[in-house]
């Protein structure tokens, strides 16, 4: 069975390693997951990109979610979990995190944003679907919740939205392609906290596997790709990092 001290040793032996999380590195911070009973979405439903586009009642409810706080993916703080990717980051052991999540805490851990690869966003801040201008949550927040004004693009008129990536819209193509250069880069592929079962993304640590990189699979839970995984720990992520990559 593995050990915490055979992940130490993987980490040790990499040269280039990359850090894949999912919601579960995150719940340790108190923010809910997606799919497991109690999460996200057995407590409102997704709205696609579609609808929000296209109806101008859904719009409104997606801006009442993201000013109220329902979701829950904001406004909580980094965990151990976290902060122990971004030492592995300084001490130049990880060169990259390519992240499902949408809170932004590797930010706020502290890890430089260019090393960041975000495949689904960020629910921090808002985009113009026309043009991409880039608008401040607490810019937007005043309009809507003293006026009802939905928010639209100050620089073109376009819609805006939050900057993550909802349910029918298309992956972002850059970050794509960065996860990808990366996963071919490394000789270690970490993942934390993923249930490894949303695609494309889940495709990055088989194909790492598949280009000769060792596989490391952190995770409460079992995960499809655990068989073919150099190691396995059902375990909690804080706790795990902390030991196998401890403060200076």
């Amino acid at each position: 069975m593995a050990s915490r001290a055979d992940l130490a040793e993987l980490l040790a032996r990499s040269r280039r390693a990359v850090v894949f999380t999912g919601a579960g590195i995150s719940t340790e911070s108190g923010i809910p997951d997606f799919r497991s009973p109690g999460g996200v979405w057995s407590r409102m439903k997704p709205i696609y990109f579609q609808e929000f586009v296209s109806d101008p009642a859904k719009r409104r409810e997606a801006w009442e979610r993201a000013f109220s706080g329902k979701a829950g993916w904001t406004g909580r703080q980094p965990n151990a979990g976290h902060y122990a990717v971004a030492r592995l980051v300084a001490r130049g052991k990880v060169s990259a995190i390519i992240t499902q999540n949408v809170d932004n805490l590797h930010q706020d851990s502290g890890v430089p944003p260019e090393r960041i690869i975000e495949l689904h966003g960020n629910a921090t801040y808002a985009t113009c679907l026309e043009c991409g201008e880039r608008h401040e949550l607490e810019e937007l927040r005043t309009g809507f919740v003293k006026a009802g004004e939905i928010p639209y693009c100050r620089r073109c008129g376009g819609l805006v939205k939050t900057a993550t990536i909802s349910f029918g819209q298309s992956m972002p193509e850059e970050p794509m392609l960065r996860a990808e250069a990366e996963t071919l880069a490394c000789d270690l592929f970490v993942v934390l906290g993923s249930s490894l079962v949303v695609h494309p993304a889940a495709g990055f640590p088989a194909l790492a596997k598949r280009n000769g990189a060792a596989l490391a699979i952190v995770n409460r839970e079992p995960t499809p790709l655990d068989p073919y995984a150099d190691l396995v720990l059902h375990d909690e992520i804080g706790p795990v990092l902390t030991e196998t990559a401890p403060p200076d």
